[in-house]
C-alpha cells in the first residue's frame, strides 16, 4: 500500500460531496469569517437587457469548480515551477440573499456580504449575476481605496442612464468612475456591436480609462497591455466571461464573437497580480442554461482558481522581496 497521505481517508471525487467553492468548507456566520479568501455568490441578473439566467451562475460555478479539487493540495504549474494554491485557505461563505423584483435591496445585499469579506481581512471573490453586481462590489471598497479596475470584457459597460436605468449591467463601469476612490481603469477586450456608443467611449477616455479592443491587445502583446498598466498600486478585477470568446463561453447572455482566449486574458491576469496588490475579484455574466456542455461554468472556475493562486503567489513573492531588503 502507497505512504502517500492522499490514499489515506475518503476518495472525495469531484461528484461527490458538498457542492462548495472547489470544495472549500462552508462558513455561513458573516461576522467570524477567517480565511485566506471568501467566496460568495450574488444570484442576481435582473440588470440584463436581454436574456437572463446568469442567476444560476453561482450554484453551476462552484458545481463546475469540484473538477479543480480533487486530491494534490494545490495546482502545479511546471511552466512556473510553481504549487499554486497550496497553503490558500478558502472559505464559501454562500450567496448574498436576493429579494425578488427589489434591484436595490438584492444589491445592498451584496454589498453588505462584500463589506463583511474586507472587515475579515479574507479576499473578496464575488460570483455573479449580472455585470451590475460590479457596482455593490465597488461600493464596498469606498474606504479602501485608491483603486485600479482591471476590466476583462466585450462591452464597454459605460452607459450613464437609459430610462432611469442607471444599475443595470451596462452601467457598472460608469457608476465606478464616479466613486472617489477609483483612481483609474484599464478595460480589455471592448469589441463590435452593442458594446456602446461614440459617447460613452469618450467619456471613458475622458475619466482616464484605458479602452483597449481584442486586436489591440493582440498586437500590444502581454507585455505591451501591462506596460500601460500602473504598477505597485491596489488592483479590483471584473471579469464578464463574454470577454472571452463564445467559442469557449457560450454560455452567456450576450456573447460577441471575436474574444479572447484562455491564456490571453491569464497571462494578463498574471502580471497585473505581479504588478501590484490584487484586493477584490468578481466574475459575472455566466448562464449555464445557454451552454449544454457546462464549458463556461468550467471555465470561470478554471479562471477564478489559477487568478488566486496568482494573487497569492505574487505576495509571497513581495514579502519575501521586503525580507531580503530588510
Amino acid at each position: 500500500m502507497s505512504n502517500n497521505s492522499y490514499e489515506n481517508g475518503r476518495l472525495n471525487l469531484p461528484f461527490v460531496g458538498f457542492c462548495t467553492f472547489a470544495k472549500s468548507r462552508i462558513h455561513e456566520d458573516w461576522d467570524t469569517i477567517d480565511a485566506d479568501v471568501a467566496f460568495m455568490g450574488a444570484p442576481f441578473d435582473c440588470g440584463t437587457q436581454w436574456r437572463s439566467g446568469a442567476r444560476m451562475g453561482p450554484r453551476s460555478i462552484r458545481e463546475a469548480s469540484t473538477l479543480f479539487s480533487f486530491g494534490h493540495g494545490g495546482a502545479y504549474d511546471h511552466e512556473d515551477d510553481v504549487m499554486y494554491l497550496d497553503g490558500v485557505d478558502i472559505t464559501d461563505i454562500g450567496d448574498a440573499d436576493m429579494v425578488h423584483t427589489n434591484s436595490e435591496k438584492c444589491h445592498e445585499n451584496i454589498e453588505y456580504g462584500v463589506r463583511k469579506i474586507l472587515e475579515s481581512g479574507a479576499l473578496p471573490v464575488i460570483v455573479g449575476g449580472d455585470h451590475s453586481v460590479n457596482a455593490p462590489c465597488i461600493r464596498a471598497f469606498h474606504d479602501q481605496g485608491p483603486l485600479h479596475i482591471i476590466q476583462i470584457d466585450a462591452h464597454l459597460d459605460f452607459v450613464d442612464e437609459r430610462h432611469g436605468v442607471r444599475f443595470g449591467h451596462g452601467n457598472p463601469l460608469r457608476r465606478a468612475s464616479e466613486q472617489t476612490h477609483i483612481t483609474g481603469m484599464t478595460q480589455l477586450g471592448i469589441r463590435n456591436v452593442s458594446s456602446s456608443n461614440r459617447t460613452d467611449h469618450k467619456a471613458a477616455e475622458d475619466a482616464g480609462s484605458t479602452v483597449l479592443s481584442v486586436r489591440d491587445v493582440r498586437r500590444l502583446g502581454p507585455e505591451g497591455v501591462l506596460a500601460l498598466i500602473p504598477e505597485g498600486v491596489n488592483f479590483y478585477i471584473t471579469i464578464d466571461i463574454d470577454g472571452f470568446d463564445p467559442s469557449i463561453a457560450p454560455g452567456t447572455g450576450t456573447p460577441s464573437h471575436g474574444g479572447f482566449t484562455y491564456y490571453e486574458v491569464m497571462e494578463i491576469l498574471q502580471g497585473v497580480a505581479n504588478k501590484g496588490e490584487v484586493v477584490g475579484i468578481d466574475l459575472c455574466e455566466v448562464a449555464p442554461d445557454y451552454d449544454l456542455s457546462g464549458t463556461t461554468s468550467i471555465l470561470a472556475a478554471q479562471v477564478l482558481l489559477n487568478l488566486i493562486g496568482y494573487v497569492f503567489h505574487a505576495r509571497e513573492k513581495r514579502k519575501a522581496a521586503l525580507t531580503n531588503n530588510a
